[in-house]
């Protein structure tokens, strides 16, 4: 879908430097006040219309957050320090889901189970009022004037105006959709299937938890049942700052060994060794425990598997993300929502299949498959590392080059 922009400026040179502000910061201040008014929104529901209305406005407005926040870390740190910089920000991300199914939303949950999920969304509603007023406030704006496309077309649009001496409004057509075609890039493309195939891992366990774990286990209560996915979101919040530190020293000391050469697929290697193991094993691992061990150790090794995955999944997504900004580092956010937004389309596709591929041939199996779509992603990382400038030299999207990285 396509959307308008109108540039409400005058035509002429005494105006044209009151424009609207553009940039990093903008963004949150239209995304965090929708995502307040669409947790309000509902809060208050009373039908599945009304709902899925107010959902939809609710992740529209704080859908930006990732992408946007990746697109600040560009700016402002340098090649061999933004995979860490990367990892914190994700970390600090990634509290709200380690906590959120213990707090309980419509997720099992101590609200769940002692009051009621919508009380959860009026929390929602008040944080995403309270990042708002803080942006406000604190947060300057990172992006560098006079880099951005939309700087060079406001330029075209104001020598224009002083060239016609006219005053009028003009209409710029922008198609979001637009920035999917980042994903043209063989690199790009094959970095968001690998990503989608390991964030898949994560979702296919922790969505029917409930009726798989707890089941087998006898987990009824749905405090206890939230407190079942904090060993997954501790291992996310644990992998995310070590991923990304571990991926800033190989790019520092492959780039010392090549005097200096800058290879971006480096930023990757640290993903390859979780990919092939602790993704797809403790997927794996997680069905076969589930449907044949029993008691209280069976939970125990369940325990130990969603701890391992939570490490591997962010040691495999906190890397990637760092490399497509190192790679696209003029136009970050942009392939971060495009990385993004790819994937989160794939994914929920394929989470309705292997929803009903559970009830069909059963957790073992489709566990099975899940894990071998993970190695999947991990040969297509492995093809990326490998062959990445060869991939990169295919179709040019306008690379980042050492000298402007």
């Amino acid at each position: 879908m396509s959307s308008l922009l109108f540039n409400l400026r005058a035509m002429n040179p005494s105006m044209a430097r009151h424009h609207a502000p553009d940039g990093r910061k903008p963004v949150y201040l239209v995304g965090l006040p929708l995502l307040s008014i669409g947790s309000l929104g509902v809060a208050f529901s009373r039908s599945i219309s009304e709902l899925m209305f107010w959902r939809f406005l609710q992740t529209f407005g704080g859908s930006p957050g990732l992408s946007v926040g990746a697109g600040v870390i560009g700016d402002i740190y340098r090649l061999e320090e933004r995979g860490t910089a990367m990892g914190i920000f994700l970390g600090a991300c990634l509290i709200g889901p380690a906590l959120a199914p213990l707090v309980g939303g419509k997720l099992p949950g101590i609200l769940s189970q002692y009051a009621t999920w919508r009380i959860n969304q009026l929390f929602l509603g008040s944080w995403g009022l309270i990042a708002f007023i803080l942006v406000a406030v604190f947060c300057p704006e990172t992006s560098i004037p006079g880099s951005r496309g939309i700087d060079k077309k406001r330029a075209e649009l104001e020598a224009q105006n002083e060239a016609s001496g006219k005053r009028w409004f003009k209409i710029i057509w922008i198609n979001p959709l637009e920035t999917i075609y980042i994903l043209r890039s063989p690199n790009m493309l094959a970095v968001a299937l690998a990503g989608s195939t390991v964030l898949l891992t994560d979702l296919v366990i922790l969505t029917p938890l409930a009726s798989t774990v707890g089941a087998r286990y006898g987990i009824t209560n749905q405090a206890t049942l939230g407190a079942c996915y904090i060993p997954i979101g501790l291992g996310n919040f644990i992998g995310a700052p070590a991923a990304g530190y571990l991926s800033d020293q190989i790019v520092k000391r492959r780039r010392i060994r090549r005097n200096g050469v800058w290879y971006p697929e480096d930023r990757l290697i640290g993903t390859l060794w979780a990919s092939a193991t602790l993704v797809p094993l403790s997927t794996l691992g997680i069905g076969l425990i589930t449907t044949y061990v029993e008691s209280k150790w069976g939970l125990w090794l369940v325990f130990v598997c969603l701890f391992a995955n939570g490490i591997g999944v962010d040691v495999v997504l906190n890397p990637s993300a760092a490399y497509v900004v190192d790679v696209m580092h003029s136009r970050s956010a942009e392939s971060m929502a495009a990385n993004s937004g790819f994937r989160s389309l794939l994914i929920s596709a394929a989470l309705a299949i292997f929803m009903t591929l559970l009830d069909k041939i059963g957790l073992v199996w489709t566990n099975a498959i899940v894990a071998i779509l993970a190695w999947f992603g991990f040969g297509l990382l492995w093809l990326t590392v490998r062959y990445g400038e060869q991939m990169r030299a295919w179709v040019d999207i306008g690379y980042t080059t050492i000298e402007n990285t």
